[in-house]
Order: structure tokens, then sequence, then C-alpha cells
């Protein structure tokens, strides 16, 4: 690798966006995509992971993570995982930076915590990517950068999860997503009218639960159940995949009540996946979501908690959102991502 140029006097910056997953989700979470195939119908929104990168005289790798509420500081060749919380972050060094002749100060921030559903951890790891690739003067296709982020998550690590994530916050905006097995992605880019992803910010609704799912092993539960054949996850892992088409093509077609009519029949059938998806907690929300006017919804990403998703109609996605609140759940404004994962450099103060 080559090394970065130490006479710099920029700070370095990337952002990389969160992801609101349509339907799909654990269908590219091995063994699934290898031996069937996976589809993902995502979009990413704008709610980022961040991160700023600033060379040093020594050695030392210094680290600020504002969502771990972590300071650490180390030497380079010090930066091995050890099974704390900052491993995503030595993962990332030790993967892209162990030649680095210099040493370098990390300042890290996302809009939404670990275990949110909205695939903020792979977009932390997508930024650090974006900022190490750039320190060190490396020159990687969008593709390229996505995988170095989902193995340094998955294989270097063994943090259980899919691939979607990382694909998501390096390519951004709509996309549908085909996991072929191995290394096989291919990222589709959707081509959405403008009406149409205005509609959808309209109606839709995106709330907190008030609960992450880490320590909850959603996915450990899904895969075990999806290797002993279990009915119910199979039939409802292949209904993921026919439901991303149809909402792809419903989208494309800007058929939105049939989209979130869609959007609900997804959440059913990925329930059937492992009875750790939902609670009484995420029932409640729901069935007071549909009480007072959504359309469909389902939670984003694992489950277990994070976000709800909801369409809503147009008069009526007010309601929904009092009727939550007052239940607890936070509604969190947002729009549609369309660039994916950016850097850029900044003089030093």
């Amino acid at each position: 690798m080559a090394a970065e140029d130490p006479s710099a006097k920029r700070l370095l910056r990337a952002r990389a966006p969160l992801r609101v997953s349509f339907a799909g989700g654990g269908t590219d979470v091995p063994p699934y995509p290898e031996e069937k195939g996976g589809l993902v119908l995502s979009a990413t929104i704008n709610q980022y992971a961040y991160g700023t990168l600033s060379t040093r005289e020594d050695r030392q790798i210094g680290i600020q993570s504002l969502d771990l509420d972590a300071v650490a500081s180390f030497a380079l060749d010090e930066a091995e995982p050890d099974g704390d919380r900052l491993d995503l972050i030595k993962g990332a060094i030790r993967k892209l930076a162990a030649d680095s002749e210099h040493g370098f100060d990390l300042f890290l921030h996302s809009a939404a915590p670990p275990g949110s559903g909205l695939g903020s951890s792979s977009a932390v790891v997508v930024t650090l990517v974006g900022l190490l690739a750039d320190h060190m003067r490396m020159s990687l296709t969008p593709y390229e950068k996505a995988h170095l982020a989902y193995t340094v998550e998955r294989v270097d690590l063994g943090l259980k999860g899919g691939t979607q994530d990382q694909y998501a916050a390096v390519f951004g905006g709509f996309n549908f997503i085909e996991f072929r097995g191995g290394d096989e992605v291919i990222v589709n880019p959707l081509r959405i009218p403008w009406d149409t992803v205005q509609e959808l910010e309209y109606n839709l609704l995106l709330c907190f639960t008030g609960r992450t799912r880490v320590g909850d092993h959603i996915i450990d539960d899904q895969m075990d159940r999806y290797r002993s054949q279990s009915t119910s996850t199979v039939d409802g892992m292949e209904m993921q995949k026919e439901l991303a088409v149809e909402m792809k093509n419903a989208l494309l077609r800007d058929n939105l009540t049939g989209f979130g009519e869609l959007l609900g029949r997804a959440w059913d059938y990925k329930k059937q996946m492992s009875p750790k998806i939902s609670n009484s907690q995420i029932d409640e929300l729901y069935e007071e979501a549909i009480k007072h006017g959504a359309i469909g919804g389902k939670v984003t990403g694992a489950g277990g908690g994070g976000y709800l998703l909801l369409y809503c109609r147009y008069d009526a996605k007010h309601k929904v959102r009092a009727a939550l609140d007052a239940l607890g759940a936070e509604a969190v404004d947002f729009q549609f991502d369309n660039v994916g994962l950016v850097t850029w450099s900044h003089a030093r103060d």
C-alpha cells in the first residue's frame, strides 16, 4: 500500500448514510445467499455516520467515538482487535492503514446507535474505509470499498449480519441488491421518479421504538432455524425475495398505496423467520399505527427493536405520529440520500 503524504496539513473527513430496508433483509446473511441467492430492496436516508482523520507526527493512534462514549490512545502497531467496543475501528485500521508511516487521530459520531436497525455500525465502518483509503492514497472502486467494509466487519471480526448495509452505505440511493454467494454482489440503482420520492417522504413515518437489538441474538436464531429447515423460516425468507421484487416494481410504477400494503406483508413474513424479531412492545406500536391510519409498515433491520417504518395515508400521518408518541416512540424526520459515501478535506484551523 502506498504511504500517505506526511506533509499534509488538512483534515480528512467522510460521511456515509444510514439506510431503511424495505424487503429482503435476512436473505443476505450466509449461508442463504450461497445456497439460494438473496435480494434486498433498500434506500439510504439523510442520517449519517461521520468521521474526521488528522495526521500526527508520531506513530500513535487517538480515537474519540461519541456513539461509544469512548476515548483511546495506542501505538499504530497495537491496533489489534481484543474484544472491546473499539474493535470495529481497530479492525479497519489494521486492514487499511497498518503500513501508515504516521499515526493519526480519529473523531467519529453517528446519527443512530449500534443495533438501531438502520445499518449504523456498517456505516461507521464504511466511513472509516473512506477516511483510511484517502489517508493511504488508495484508489478504490465503490465495490472495493463496500467489500473491504464487509470483510472487516463480517470476516475479520466475525460479527454476525448480512451484506446489504455496507453496499447501501457506499452506493447510496434506492437500490435493488442481488447476493449470489461468495463475493458476488450486484447493486442495481433504481431510477425512481422524483415525484414518487417526494410522495414517499411525505407519507413515510420513521419512529424509534426506544430499544436497540444489541445482545438479542436475532440473526443467530434466524439462521439456526434456516439451517434446520424450519418451514416458517424458509417460507418467510423466500417471500422476502418475492416481495422485494414486487415492491421494486411498485416504486418504479408509482404505485405507493400498493407499496405500503406490501411493506406490511413483508413485515408479516419477516416475523415468520424468528420469534425474536417482534415483541409485545413492537406489536402494540404497529397495531396502534394501523388503527390510526397506517397502510403498512415494518421494523427496519434485524428486528427486536430499533426503528419502525410506516407508510401512512397523507391525512392520517399526523394521527399515527401522535399515537406512537403517546406510547413513547420518537418520530424522526428524514429525506432520502442519493449520494452514498463521500470524502473531502479541509484545512486545519
